[in-house]
């Protein structure tokens, strides 16, 4: 995410309470008029032989899918016994108190910005007024989250559906140098993740599957910007890549990785290991002497 993987963008938000902040929060419609950069103006786009809907959109590096309309019903129901009583019972971010802005408006946001939000287990909230919410154990399984995304999508269908990378031909080198140009300022060249302003942070990039990577990138999550234009689906898929081996799975061929702590905390460790052995050393030879 990613950036993140991470991770960004208090753009379009799902529901966070703890943003009470962005009261005056709108949605603006996912819109990038680069080619097979998250939506339909893609190399590949399949419709519903019926009803011409886009089932599917996309290139050999991401695939995206919209969730299906027949999980509507079960999202309309899951929405209200969990979210409602933050975004209101239409997803417009008025609760039943009638306090319109108080909490983020969901609709137009597209399923990928709701899947992540749910799948994440950032939401449904487990404090509506901490300041940013934290990535926990999932609350709904995976079948329930793409429910809620298809019921509020289909309020107002939007863009980027739920993504699938293939990173078979995805580049690692490419990844990493578009990691280190797009996301390790807030989320560190290690992926660990750092604190950023107002008590909010950039979170660990570790442990994450990679198509939760892609829809971080593509919808922008709490403090995280929204790649649209600015990255193609083979660019993302290079860095999804980069994030899910060597952040994830770091092979440290120079020796200890040390959890990635970096050139500084290296140092203090192989100055206090290198100098406390020469000072026994000194110690026994003394001794002996």
């Amino acid at each position: 995410m990613l950036c993140v993987v991470a991770l960004v963008a208090l753009g379009p938000v799902l529901g966070l309470a703890s943003w009470a902040s962005a009261a005056n929060y709108s949605p603006t419609p996912y819109q990038t008029g680069r080619v097979n950069s998250g939506t339909p103006n893609s190399t590949s786009v399949v419709r519903n032989a019926k009803t011409g809907a886009i089932v599917s959109y996309g290139d050999s590096a991401i695939t995206y899918t919209a969730p299906s309309p027949a999980l509507s019903e079960l999202g309309k129901s899951l929405f209200l016994e969990n979210c409602a009583s933050c975004h209101g019972t239409q997803a417009n971010g008025v609760p039943a108190n009638g306090t319109s802005g108080a909490y983020p408006n969901l609709v137009g946001l597209g399923p990928a910005t709701i899947d992540f939000w749910v799948e994440s287990g950032r939401m449904p909230a487990a404090d509506p007024r901490a300041v940013q919410a934290n990535r926990r154990t999932p609350r709904l399984n995976q079948t329930q989250a793409l429910a809620i995304a298809a019921w509020v999508n289909s309020l107002s269908p939007s863009y980027p559906d739920i993504p699938s990378p293939n990173l078979t031909s995805a580049n690692v080198s490419e990844g990493a140098a578009l990691f280190a140009l797009n996301c390790a300022a807030c989320h560190t060249i290690e992926g660990d993740g750092d604190a950023l302003a107002y008590g909010t942070f950039a979170p660990s990039l570790r442990n994450i599957p990679a198509y939760q990577v892609v829809e971080a990138i593509r919808t922008g999550p709490a403090n995280m910007p929204r790649f649209t234009g600015n990255l193609s689906d083979y660019q993302v898929a290079d860095i999804v890549k980069y994030v899910t081996t060597e952040i994830q799975h770091p092979q440290n061929i120079g020796g200890f990785g040390l959890g990635g702590l970096g050139p500084v905390a290296e140092g203090f460790v192989g100055l206090l290991l290198g100098v406390g052995l020469l000072a026994l050393v000194g110690f026994w030879v003394g001794e002996r002497q």
